[in-house]
């Protein structure tokens, strides 16, 4: 073979070599694009039925932070929404745990929907779940918080409240001693003293039947109330004082009514509420007491011609030791209790009360309790069940 045609073979099998090797190379390459890449462990077995039986609020993210598996609280508390964490501070903590498998606990503010304002307290725990998912446990602690905020502020209330009639007392002490050769000086400070300790002992008296309706929930033995009973007595209790200041007390309820409860605690919230309706009108003003029956519920009203109450600050007057006009509610005397315990007695009857008011024409506030059957009616239902009884019998109830 020359060597022309040798050059030629050569040449045609280098062409094919690198042709075969160039097809191969695509192929492997191919090849190895079709590969699946390796799947992320599932989830162990039975972590789903676990989930649905926790009291806390669960989610499961994978390694991309992507919701796997959730309870449905935690959905309804906003913290998952489309398939994700809401809440960049939950996915920080489920990445630092995915990092270190270290577990972590906080307590986190978070928002509950888009208004910022509305927000929930939770107590998360953060910890690893087989490779690479992340379990967040998250309890809600809001309830606890406020609870915790309103004895905290109710303990420094009551210290303030305490520190302004001792201090008094012990001025006052000491302006009887110094003006001990003065008998009127002496008789004016004594009769301050008997005012300051007047005030001392209502707020201690107070804070004790708040302490007191706070612990029980409910009354333990109720009895049968005469509402009749209950307004006669409040009214004669606050007569004195409207009388000194010209107010016309009148009573235009209906009689007969009863409710289930403590006559002194019933008597104690409608005293209350007179008693601010007295402070707060202006002399030479008519005070009114109502009370009526409207379907299963008793109701119990007290009006007033004064000065009303504003829109904003209606939300917070049953709050203890708020008052709506401070130096004037010291002025009379007021703790600032009151009304707390009006609601404390209501909802321990299993009622409530409100109030309607409007700057420059008064307030009504209404106690609303679980009526109390009348004997003529529970004769009269005795004698229907009498009559169905007999029908059924195929008798006669006459």
């Amino acid at each position: 073979m020359d060597a022309t045609i040798a050059a030629v073979l050569g040449g045609g099998a280098g062409l094919v070599i690198g042709a075969v090797a160039v097809l191969a190379g695509r192929w492997s390459e191919r090849s190895y694009a079709d590969d699946p890449e390796p799947a992320e462990p599932p989830l162990p077995r039975g972590v789903g039925d676990v989930l649905s039986v926790l009291r806390s609020l669960a989610v499961v993210v994978d390694g991309s932070d992507a919701v796997v598996n959730t309870s449905a609280s935690a959905v309804s508390y906003g913290l998952v929404r489309h398939g994700e964490l809401v809440h960049h501070e939950l996915r920080h903590l489920a990445r630092q745990v995915r990092r270190d498998g270290v577990i972590r606990e906080a307590e986190l503010d978070l928002a509950r929907g888009p208004n910022p304002d509305a927000s929930v307290v939770m107590r998360v725990r953060v910890a690893p779940l087989g490779v690479n998912h992340v379990l967040l446990l998250a309890e809600d602690h809001t309830h606890a918080r406020r609870v915790e905020e309103v004895r905290r502020d109710f303990v420094a209330n009551v210290s303030h409240e305490l520190k302004t009639p001792v201090g008094g007392i012990s001025l006052l002490a000491e302006a009887v001693l110094d003006g001990k050769d003065d008998p009127e000086a002496v008789t004016r400070f004594a009769e301050r003293i008997r005012v300051e300790s007047t005030r001392l002992g209502r707020l201690v008296q107070e804070i004790v039947d708040l302490s007191r309706l706070q612990v029980a929930d409910t009354l333990h033995e109720p009895e049968l109330v005469e509402v009749d009973e209950v307004l006669d007595e409040a009214l004669d209790r606050v007569r004195v004082a409207a009388d000194a200041r010209g107010i016309d007390v009148t009573l235009g309820a209906e009689r007969g009514l009863r409710v289930f409860g403590d006559l002194e605690l019933l008597v104690t919230a409608v005293t209350n509420l007179l008693t601010n309706a007295v402070n707060y009108s202006d002399d030479g003003t008519r005070v009114g007491v109502g009370g009526r029956r409207v379907g299963d519920l008793v109701e119990i009203t007290v009006t007033d011609q004064g000065a009303g109450i504003p829109a904003t600050e209606q939300e917070r007057i049953f709050e203890r030791f708020y008052r709506v006009d401070a130096a004037r509610s010291r002025a009379t005397g007021g703790t600032g209790l009151g009304l707390a315990i009006v609601k404390h007695i209501c909802a321990n009857h299993g009622g409530d009360v409100a109030v309607w008011s409007e700057p420059g024409r008064g307030s009504t506030f209404t106690m609303t309790l679980p009526v109390a059957a009348a004997p003529a009616d529970t004769d009269h239902a005795a004698d229907d069940d009498l009559g169905v009884a007999a029908a059924a019998r195929g008798e006669s109830s006459a």
